[in-house]
């Protein structure tokens, strides 16, 4: 078991590039050499849901094309403030399970620990983008949050989310992991994060140390959207992971002008698999407010994958699945 690291009063190369990330939209526009037409929907939009994107993913993005599809993702619009029947703040209705202490049971033998409300990229789909982060934190008392899943047997794996856990120090995780270990009945362990596609530098000495050094059976799911966000950094955070012995999943979201064609799905499952990442799932759009022009409706998601099954092998097509409130588990969509 390692113990956390003490601090050189340096921070880490990760640290101080999500620090400089783009939050003004007209920098975002004048690094990309796009039209400062865009430039008051983008400052509107910015006030419902602040940007931010690092450095390193908008230099993966197509300079002069407002249509890029990782531009797409994160530019805020206009379409933002369009009040939509169904789309709304909370639509996976995780209120009725949150405890205020961040922890989030909608499943059996698994918890989900909000680890942090701080994400390394704001995308403008996010389906917590309303969550109240501020009520919902474990650090304002760790000891009872360990308590709880202690006190819960039937409890078998410890989910991280968020925001992004891997926004937080590694020392934070150790100490969370630490505590984790503890508890006997844990039998898995999994990490759900944007910054190894993001922001790579990320995936560091320290936190490949504490992948390493984890006592379960660990998954880290990744979440990339469209081939382009795959690039020589990413393959070789990836390839540093799959050193640790962590699975490697992506999961997906199928968003309008981003990755809603065939052939843009199969160029994101064979970039994913060169890195050694499965393609796991391809949500629908969860209906949250501010996000309806991401949505692609079932029928038309439903023949984009039958097309991809024709196209690749089983095991590089992603499950098309929606989350439904309440429901046991993801809901697979039949196609």
């Amino acid at each position: 078991m390692i113990q956390p690291m003490a601090s050189t009063g340096q921070p880490p190369a990760w640290k101080s590039a999500q620090a400089r990330a783009v939050r003004d939209p007209a920098e975002l526009l004048e690094l990309l050499g796009l039209e400062p037409a865009l430039l008051p929907a983008a400052r509107r939009a910015a006030e419902l849901f602040p940007l931010r994107v690092p450095r390193g993913f908008v230099a993966r993005m197509r300079h002069g094309d407002p249509t890029d599809p990782l531009l797409r993702q994160v530019l805020p619009l206009d379409a933002e403030y369009d009040t939509v029947p169904g789309f709304v703040a909370d639509p996976l209705q995780e209120s009725d399970f949150r405890d205020g202490r961040g922890l989030l049971q909608k499943y059996e033998g698994r918890v989900l620990l909000t680890a942090t409300g701080a994400c390394g990229v704001h995308c403008r789909y996010c389906f917590r983008r309303h969550f109240p982060y501020a009520e919902e934190n474990p650090r304002r008392d760790w000891g009872a949050v360990m308590d709880a899943i202690a006190d819960d047997p039937g409890i078998h794996e410890v989910i991280l989310s968020g925001g992004d856990p891997l926004t937080l120090d590694t020392r934070r995780l150790v100490e969370m992991t630490n505590a984790l270990r503890e508890i006997p009945h844990i039998r898995r362990f999994r990490i759900h994060s944007r910054q190894p596609v993001v922001l790579p530098e990320r995936v560091d000495p320290g936190l490949l140390a504490w992948l390493d050094d984890l006592p379960w059976p660990t998954t880290l799911v990744i979440h990339a959207n469209h081939a382009n966000e795959i690039d020589a950094n990413v393959g070789a955070a990836m390839a540093a992971v799959r050193e640790t012995g962590v699975h490697l999943l992506n999961q997906s979201v199928l968003l309008r002008g981003v990755n809603d064609s065939a052939t843009s799905l199969i160029d994101l499952s064979e970039a994913l698999y060169e890195t050694g990442v499965l393609p796991y799932y391809l949500h629908l759009l969860d209906p949250v407010a501010g996000a309806a022009h991401f949505d692609v409706p079932e029928n038309e998601a439903r023949a984009l994958v039958n097309e991809i099954h024709g196209r690749l092998p089983g095991f590089l097509v992603p499950r098309l699945v929606r989350e439904i409130p309440g429901k046991a588990g993801k809901s697979l969509i039949n196609l």
